[in-house]
């Protein structure tokens, strides 16, 4: 405590004497403690707490006091008020017992100490005086304590509710309204869940939502994609390993699972695990704890597993590429994202959040699109869903128009006029149109970025985008990070 805070304290005492008698024992803290105000009443007390007239941070009160309002009753409603607030509870009513349920009653209401009065007008001091001043400072590190906890669980909620905005689910469509929903019934349970739905529809994004408005959310959201890492390094990135326990093991590792602790870990496309992680992962399941490589005894994890595929899970159980017993545990609750194919409606909400987005980004001006520009994007076939959206619209941006046209979207598509794909031989970019011009280095990172987008928008899954550009997974997803591509 600095030297220039003082102890601000509350006493509720309705005897002139042992008002006198707490001054007294306070009296060579002085400097520290100050008694701020003094009330005879308990629900005087209270107005003044609801008032928040002045800032207390110990109430010493009198079991017994005047108004009505008294003991364990008074203790719940001032912490109702402020539950950072310490009482100290100040009583004849144990002065030749020692009462231990009396005293849990007064915990259990919230009280931080009591101690026994002494009897009648007979002595200087309210009560042996070290303990007694002990106690206040006791209480006032508690409370402060108390005051930076709540603080800092203000900062996590709006953070929470920042990350919330961020990642809100767009869409006014009914397959939207019911997405919602069960994303707030998945968050209010502790179940694992099976997110499925066609690449680029947001099964992230939902786990995401599910995290974030759950129990968990103040824990740590883990996402791995399952089929970005290779088979042989599958259980030492989802279970870690110690020290030594092979050659190049140069220190200790933590799995995926100890990172997710107490939060919630995301197997994305975790229908590409090996059927020897699919064991392992059963296991986790089943009994709570992981089996870390060079350790003799297992690890306690509580961890909650939000899973998501874009593969026929029940065709994979058939042809014995996925444990029929983990496609249970997994699936105790599914949820399906539906194509973006399915709500048109929600397009020009979609169209306007990601103008908006990319246009700060990009530092461009929101263009202007015409009516006949977004019926084509209504109706486009999107096969690569929202994913292939965000890139149509950022090209869109690019070209730099101030009015998008039937014309400039078909171009964004890919699509001639004639409703036929653009072949190979038109212009990725109309070079003429652009306002500032890029070194070499720049429009080749350009191109690079757009190809690996197409490819995306155009695959199955990662690991397929993956095999389609003749690249190892890891380095796949090595490039997309460099390439800012999510």
């Amino acid at each position: 405590m600095s030297a220039e805070k003082q102890i601000q304290v509350l006493l509720i005492e309705d005897e002139e004497y042992d008002v006198r008698r707490v001054r007294n024992t306070i009296k060579p803290f002085s400097q520290k403690i100050n008694i701020a105000k003094v009330v005879s009443n308990g629900r005087v007390a209270l107005e003044m707490l609801g008032a928040r007239e002045s800032t207390f941070d110990i109430v010493i009160m009198d079991f017994q006091i005047a108004g009505g309002l008294m003991g364990e009753n008074l203790i719940h409603e001032i912490k109702k008020i402020d539950p950072s607030l310490q009482i100290i509870v100040i009583t004849k009513m144990t002065v030749n017992v020692i009462d231990f349920n009396f005293a849990n009653s007064l915990m259990s209401a919230g009280a931080f100490w009591y101690c026994t009065k002494y009897p009648g007008d007979i002595e200087e001091y309210i009560y042996q005086p070290t303990d007694f001043i002990l106690s206040i400072f006791n209480a006032y590190n508690r409370c402060m304590l108390e005051r930076e906890q709540s603080k800092t669980k203000k900062k996590l909620i709006r953070n929470i509710e920042e990350s919330l905005s961020k990642k809100m689910i767009i869409g006014v469509s009914p397959a939207m309204e019911h997405l919602r929903d069960q994303i707030q019934r998945c968050a209010e349970s502790d179940v694992n869940v099976l997110i499925t739905g066609s690449s680029g529809t947001g099964k992230e994004l939902v786990a995401n939502n599910i995290h974030l408005r759950s129990k968990r959310r103040m824990e740590n959201f883990v996402p791995i994609n399952c089929g970005s890492i290779p088979f042989e390094l599958v259980e030492s990135e989802l279970f870690g390993y110690e020290k030594g326990a092979f050659t190049g093991a140069s220190s200790s590792k933590q799995g995926l699972f100890e990172v997710a602790h107490h939060g919630t870990l995301f197997l994305d496309e975790v229908g590409e695990l090996p059927l020897s992680a699919q064991v392992k992962l059963l296991r986790v399941i089943q009994e709570g704890e992981i089996e870390k490589i060079g350790r003799t005894e297992p690890v306690n994890v509580n961890v909650r597993i939000v899973a998501a595929t874009n593969k026929n899970l029940d065709k994979e159980v058939e042809e014995k590429r996925f444990r029929e017993d983990l496609y249970y545990r997994l699936n105790v609750v599914p949820i399906s994202v539906p194509p973006l194919r399915e709500r048109a409606d929600d397009i020009p909400l979609l169209v306007d959040h990601f103008m908006k987005e990319f246009s700060v980004d990009m530092g461009k001006n929101i263009p202007e699109i015409t009516s006949e520009g977004m019926s084509m994007l209504q109706y486009a076939p999107w096969k690569g869903n929202v994913r292939e959206l965000k890139n149509v619209i950022q090209r869109l941006l690019f070209l730099n128009d101030s009015v998008i046209t039937k014309e400039t979207v078909q171009f964004a598509l890919g699509v001639a006029s004639n409703g036929s794909t653009l072949t190979t031989t038109t212009p990725a970019f109309n070079f003429s149109s652009m306002q500032e011009l890029l070194s070499l280095r720049q429009l080749e990172r350009l191109i690079r970025q757009k190809y690996v987008e197409f490819i995306r928008s155009t695959s199955t899954s990662d690991a397929d985008a993956a095999k389609k550009l003749g690249l190892a997974p890891p380095n796949y997803h090595r490039m997309c990070k460099e390439l800012g591509i999510k």
